[in-house]
């Protein structure tokens, strides 16, 4: 159940699922950068760091 709600959260806020995941590590920082030049890649990499986890 936590995956899941950690994966809804990385679609609507990336940085903010990314922060619940790994916390604020390089990760998050890279997160903000790539939702910064867009979103699609926030999301998708939000998504590869949960699923991989």
């Amino acid at each position: 159940m936590g995956d899941i709600f950690r994966i809804i959260v990385a679609i609507l806020l990336p940085p903010l699922g990314i922060a619940l995941e790994v916390g604020l590590t390089k990760h998050f920082w890279i997160k903000i950068i790539l939702t910064l030049l867009g979103y699609i890649p926030g999301i998708v990499h939000a998504l590869y760091i949960i699923i991989r986890r």
